[in-house]
């Protein structure tokens, strides 16, 4: 087929596709249109084919069929919020339409307006409709029937607290009404209640999505990934419920203790970068005071804090901070790793080398903790030899020639070794 693209095509939209032979143009008919839409729909070109169709109905907002063509591709596009204002205007116009009454009815469906849906269907089936069309609409309002059961099982079910039998019934619900955002709210809930954040998230999303205006999916998000430990994530779903509704009150409230808590952690991350440990470790003191509840920020603060009293040469420290959190979480594999180089600094390469034995076991491959490793326990066989420096309370860099002198004692006699061993015996 034969296009090419013009300035305009109909008022108010940008370029779009003008096949040759058809005319296109500000002059251009209702007709000339509709028929542009048509084959640039069935060239996949569906932005110009909307475009055609949005001028077309512009020009006739009587044409029943402009309302029809475009709310197919609105689908075509996987706008079915767009396209069921669309078929409803069509029944408007044509009431015995039962092509757009049958699709109507399939979207309702799959939004969970179940009674809406049988409605339609209903209609379709007493309209003399095509024997296709009638086989579809008594499968459709048989399906419609048995969701509406589940849903009512479902309810039933969530109302005894008996969630994981709600969740299995709305699995199946939700297979059929893929945009129903109720079912997918009490879904969430169910997975809230048992344990299974990762599902309630997902479900909460795709609520967020399929109702514009969803504060409650945003807050509940945020709360969840609070209570994870999240809290970049959770000050990212907060915001977007203040958008919706500035005045919201729970979210504005769970806004300020996120964005506090939120400019801690950064504050003290950015005190580590600059070497400035214990400042870092006072400020994530301050997260603990902040948020005393979630045990994950505990653990958060305190594993940060292990790093930043093992960097900044506070074995002792690092050593009580870090075991705090292996208690919690004992395959941790950067607290093993700190505590690990905090026992080096204490000279207890033994329990240096567990630590990084423990961290390898769950890191094969990490560089740090081979080469940690290594060094503790070439540290640890230095260590097994006999150290004359240590027993005679001298320095290891050497002897003073005037601490090399008479062998008549034993002690003299190592001092004589030593000195040989340096070339200081005079």
């Amino acid at each position: 087929i034969l296009w090419q693209y013009t300035p305009y095509c109909g008022a108010g939209y940008h370029q779009c596709a003008c096949f040759s032979g058809v005319k296109c143009g500000r002059d251009g008919s209702v007709d000339n249109h509709m028929e542009m839409g048509k084959k640039l729909l069935a060239a996949g070109q569906l932005a110009d084919a909307l475009s055609h169709f949005h001028a077309a109905v512009d020009g006739d907002p009587k044409n029943y069929m402009a309302y029809y063509r475009r709310a197919t591709v609105f689908l075509a596009m996987g706008k079915s919020k767009s396209a069921l204002p669309d078929l409803s205007k069509v029944i408007e116009l044509k009431p015995d339409f039962t092509s757009a009454r049958l699709q109507r009815g399939n979207l309702l469906l799959k939004q969970g307006r179940l009674d809406e849906a049988e409605s339609d269907f209903k209609k379709v089936l007493k309209s003399n409709p095509s024997d296709k069309e009638e086989r579809e609409a008594q499968s459709l309002l048989t399906k419609s029937d048995e969701i509406q059961r589940l849903v009512a099982q479902a309810r039933s079910s969530f109302d005894s607290q008996d969630y994981m039998t709600a969740a299995v019934q709305l699995d199946t619900v939700i297979e059929t009404c893929v945009w129903d955002v109720t079912s997918r709210e009490i879904r969430a809930e169910c997975f809230i209640q048992m344990g299974e954040m990762g599902k309630a998230i997902s479900d909460l999303k795709a609520a967020s999505k399929l109702k514009s205006d969803n504060t409650q999916a945003f807050y509940k998000l945020s709360t969840i990934y609070y209570n994870l430990g999240d809290h970049e994530m959770s000050l990212t779903e907060v915001r977007e419920c203040l958008k919706l509704d500035p005045d919201h009150k729970q979210c504005y409230s769970h806004y300020k203790q996120v964005k506090k808590l939120n400019k801690q952690i950064q504050s003290a991350e950015e005190l580590i970068q600059e070497q400035r440990y214990e400042d870092a470790v006072s400020k994530y003191e301050a997260v603990m005071k902040t948020e005393p509840n979630v045990r994950h920020f505990a653990l958060l603060a305190k594993e940060r804090m292990c790093h930043a009293l093992a960097q900044g040469q506070q074995a002792s420290r690092a050593i009580s901070v870090c075991g705090e959190v292996l208690q919690s979480d004992p395959e941790n594999i950067n607290v093993l790793k700190d505590r690990a180089e905090a026992y080096v600094q204490e000279e207890e390469y033994e329990e240096a080398i567990k630590d990084y034995e423990t961290a390898a076991k769950h890191s094969e491959n990490d560089r740090q903790i081979k080469e940690g490793l290594e060094k503790a326990q070439r540290l640890l066989k230095q260590s097994q030899k006999r150290d004359y420096y240590k027993i005679l309370g001298v320095k290891s860099n050497g002897l003073h020639e005037s601490q090399c002198g008479n062998p008549d004692t034993w002690t003299s006699i190592i001092r004589s070794g030593l000195c040989r061993n340096e070339g200081k015996l005079f």
